[in-house]
């Protein structure tokens, strides 16, 4: 069996080693600083950048399944962060919106996914930086039912 580099893999297995990587740093964060998951995180950016949502319309954002999402909105209203809120024109109809603490949490994640600091020295460069976001965006589009340029996760609350 011939061993390989890393400068030999693919650049679809690479792109998943990165982001597997750059997860587990990101998930660790995110659970010492905020009690959060990626999952939690994306619903808050969501509604952060939304305002209130249906729960279907909150699903498609955050890239999950309508039953996968309950027990999310489950964990973050628990957490006093998320309100379900009766529709007022149908009352069947539930929207689901921050409360005051997940409006704060949701500023706070902003400003440090917005930190400046780039990840290598790949990406201080404004023109290599520009192609990554490119081919990052395009994988995402093509991976999934939703354009990646309508994704609040992706941007924070407006485009970058």
């Amino acid at each position: 069996m011939e061993l390989v580099t890393l400068h030999d893999v693919p650049i679809g297995r690479l792109l998943l080693l990165a982001g597997q990587r750059v997860s587990q740093r990101w998930n660790r964060l995110l659970a010492e600083r905020y009690g959060l998951t990626n999952s939690g995180m994306s619903v808050l950016l969501a509604l952060h950048g939304r305002g209130e949502l249906s729960h279907g319309e909150l699903a498609v954002l955050c890239f999950v399944k309508p039953p996968t999402l309950t027990g999310i909105v489950d964990t973050l209203e628990k957490a006093g962060l998320v309100e379900r809120r009766r529709d007022g024109t149908d009352r069947r109809a539930v929207r689901l919106a921050l409360t005051l603490d997940g409006a704060v949490a949701a500023q706070s994640l902003i400003s440090m996914i917005r930190n400046p600091r780039p990840l290598t020295s790949i990406d201080a460069d404004p023109a290599k930086a520009q192609v990554i976001r490119e081919f990052l965006l395009e994988v995402i589009a093509n991976m999934t039912d939703t354009e990646a340029a309508e994704v609040p996760i992706l941007h924070g609350e407006e485009s970058s």
